[in-house]
C-alpha cells in the first residue's frame, strides 16, 4: 500500500489522503464495514483503537477508543450521513468525552471516503473538510496528519491476515 499524499488546503478547509492498496474494492470496504478490521487500523501503531459501537447505515454511528502509550484514552464518534457500500461513506466525525458525547472544545470534521477501482487494486481517497481555519489549526495540532499516514499505513497487514 502506498500512501500518495497528505494534503492540507488552508483555502478550502480541508485535509486530504490519498493511498493505493492492491486489493479489490469489495475487501477494501470491509476496513470500514468490519468493526474488528476497522479497530486494527483506525488509531496509529502507537494509540491501537478499540471498537465500541459500530452502525455504518444511514444515520448510524461509530464510537471507539484509542489507548497510547501512557495509557491516556481518547473517545471519538463517527455520525454517519451517507453510505453507499462499497464505494463511499460520509460522516461527521467528532472528539468525544467520557460518556460519548461530542467534545464542546475541539472541532468537528465532515469525512467523505471514496473507493475507486484502479489497475487490479483500489484508491482510497479521504477528505476532511473543518467549519473554519481556527478548527483547522486545531485539529492539525493534535498530529492529525501523521496520524493519518500512520493509520492508512495499517492496513495492507489487516488486508493481508
Amino acid at each position: 500500500m502506498t500512501v500518495i499524499s497528505v494534503d492540507t488546503d488552508y483555502d478550502n478547509l480541508t485535509i486530504t489522503l490519498i493511498a493505493d492498496l492492491d486489493a479489490p474494492i469489495e475487501q477494501v470496504w470491509e476496513l470500514w464495514s468490519d468493526p474488528r478490521k476497522l479497530e486494527r487500523w483506525l488509531g496509529p501503531p502507537s494509540y491501537p483503537a478499540t471498537v465500541e459501537n459500530h452502525d455504518l447505515s444511514q444515520d448510524g454511528g461509530v464510537t471507539f477508543s484509542m489507548t497510547g502509550p501512557e495509557g491516556d484514552t481518547s473517545r471519538g464518534l463517527w455520525q454517519v450521513t451517507a453510505v453507499t457500500p462499497p464505494t463511499s461513506l460520509e460522516f461527521t466525525d467528532a472528539f468525544a468525552d467520557a460518556d460519548g458525547a461530542p467534545s464542546a472544545d475541539m472541532p468537528v470534521s465532515r469525512v467523505r471516503v471514496q473507493l475507486t477501482e484502479r489497475d487490479g487494486g483500489t484508491r482510497i481517497e479521504m477528505h476532511f473538510t473543518l467549519e473554519s481555519r481556527e478548527d483547522l489549526e486545531k485539529l492539525l495540532s493534535t498530529g492529525v496528519v501523521e496520524g493519518l499516514r500512520q493509520a492508512v499505513g495499517q492496513m495492507d497487514a489487516v488486508l493481508a491476515a
